[in-house]
């Protein structure tokens, strides 16, 4: 939500947890109190309902054209935007060429992100009088703060300055709001999760809960939080707990699946890797009226990264994709990078091999390579069948936090070295069959490349270790600027907000 609007969370009956969004998620209007939202909150249904909008928001991971894999993909040095053409997917293009600018920024990245605080906000203020059973209240309040907590999170590190709203606020306060500074903001985090853990469940019932924050989720993001503050001493104390003996299944029944590949089963969905999962459906029968409006529940992601115009020959034997968008195309350097490895098969469809081998035929995206993010390329047995639009309603989930992301980071904020950072280390590499070899930062982050190449990952690791000027400086970054996004210019309209420095 733009900070000037108020979105009003739907009223109905409680909804399966992330995988059917009401029909019409919110309503667009003034900042005025309405005699509805003052009557709501009143049953534990209700507060439910309420806690389920909060949750909606943490699908832009791989929801909507506009989804954070997507755009932190296509900054890295691992991939192009790619797409049609070089104005297709322009608010993609222009992070990805650093010609970025307020203008061109896409304002769901700054809107969504304040949807969901608003929504945070709202449900914070309203549980304490909402008659139901207390335990339950403090999980709901425990599992609210610790979305505001993601949503905050995500916006410090993608805009820097912003404001810090933790209260509803009035139609003149909206106007008159300014920016904190970001230690601020990181502190609120630090104490939205940090208070939410206690009163969060150890292990989910998968059956009814999947999906859900539990108390290793909340320390995951606690000790990632940590690491971007470079308060490493408490993230290694956050993850610790977190990952238990490497290699073995942790306190909160966390374990690295034996095979890479199993990750990438679309069946395969709440493994014993996952600590923070997304959901999508193909049953939520989404339309293109539905697309971006927050009510769609496909995986964008996937027809995003298909190749554009794929058709099979008489006789192929080439995999059998869907066709879709050509983006996020694999740029040659984290093919070399990865060639060789044993994750490549699982990371990267070398599809002009099968080109040249006349087994297929395709259209050349913009950027072309020749090479395409696999783990997220959809089969033709994987469009729905059901109604809606079929590229708009792919299933499978994603990863916004997984085991082996938690031990390299761990690794990493041990400084790289001691016996604990070797194992953790090493059991990243066993699990795919490599050998152990002397752990070290950079040795670490090289394995973060590999192990989690198309995940969204790479570009806050360039700019988080200060490699983001030097590695991307052939993209146009610039050291003191790109490190964050341009303030979009409708929030800097008729408020006190002020644009980041160099914008």
């Amino acid at each position: 939500m733009t900070l000037k609007k108020i979105k009003i969370i739907c009223i109905g009956l409680p909804i399966l947890l992330f995988m059917v969004s009401c029909s019409k998620e919110f309503l667009e209007v003034d900042p005025e109190g309405t005699s509805l939202e003052e009557n709501y909150y009143k049953t534990a249904e209700e507060a439910y309902s309420g806690l389920v909008a909060v949750y909606d928001v943490i699908g832009k991971q791989s929801k909507g054209f506009e989804n954070m894999i997507a755009l932190l993909n296509s900054g890295s040095d691992d991939h192009y935007c790619g797409g049609g053409s070089s104005s297709d997917g322009s608010q993609l293009q222009v992070f990805s060429n650093y010609t970025i600018s307020e203008s061109t920024v896409a304002e769901s990245y700054w809107d969504d992100f304040y949807q969901g605080i608003f929504r945070a906000n709202t449900l914070l203020t309203k549980l304490p009088d909402v008659d139901m059973d207390e335990s339950l209240k403090a999980r709901y309040t425990a599992e609210t703060k610790a979305l505001r907590a993601i949503y905050y999170f995500e916006l410090v590190r993608l805009f820097g300055n912003i404001p810090l709203i933790t209260t509803p606020l009035s139609t003149d306060e909206y106007y008159t709001v300014v920016q904190a500074d970001p230690s601020e903001v990181y502190a609120q985090i630090e104490t939205d999760l940090s208070e939410a853990i206690d009163d969060l469940p150890v292990t989910l019932e998968l059956s009814s809960e999947a999906g859900r924050i539990s108390q290793g989720a909340a320390k995951a993001v606690l000790g990632k939080v940590y690491l971007f503050e470079g308060k490493n001493s408490e993230a290694a104390e956050q993850f610790a707990d977190v990952n238990g003996t490497p290699g073995s299944t942790s306190a909160y029944g966390y374990k690295l699946l034996d095979n890479f590949s199993d990750l990438w089963d679309v069946d395969n969905t709440y493994n014993s890797e996952a600590i923070i999962e997304i959901a999508h459906t193909d049953q939520s029968n989404a339309v293109w009226g539905n697309w971006g409006a927050g009510d769609d529940e496909g995986n964008s992601l996937n027809v995003m990264v298909g190749p554009r115009g794929y058709v099979r020959t008489s006789g192929s034997t080439a995999p059998d994709y869907a066709a879709g968008w050509g983006f996020n195309i694999i740029t040659q350097s984290l093919y070399d990078a990865m060639n060789g490895d044993p994750r490549f098969d699982s990371t990267i469809e070398d599809l002009q091999s099968y080109v040249d081998a006349g087994e297929v035929e395709l259209e050349e995206s913009y950027q072309y390579t020749g090479y395409y993010l696999k783990k997220f390329m959809p089969l033709n047995s994987d469009v729905s069948t059901g109604g809606g639009d079929a590229v708009l309603n792919y299933k499978q989930h994603t990863y916004m936090i997984r085991l082996a992301d938690t031990y390299l980071m761990e690794a990493e904020a041990l400084g790289g070295s001691g016996t604990r950072a070797q194992a953790l280390l090493d059991a990243v590499r066993a699990r795919v069959g490599l050998p152990s070899v002397p752990v070290s930062i950079d040795a670490i982050l090289s394995e973060r490349r590999l192990e989690l190449a198309g995940e969204g990952h790479r570009w806050y690791d360039l700019v988080r270790t200060g490699n983001a000027a030097n590695t991307l400086a052939d993209r146009g970054f610039v050291a003191g600027k790109n490190e964050i996004l341009p303030i979009p210019l409708a929030e800097l309209e008729n408020t006190l907000l002020e644009q980041n420095p160099n914008y």
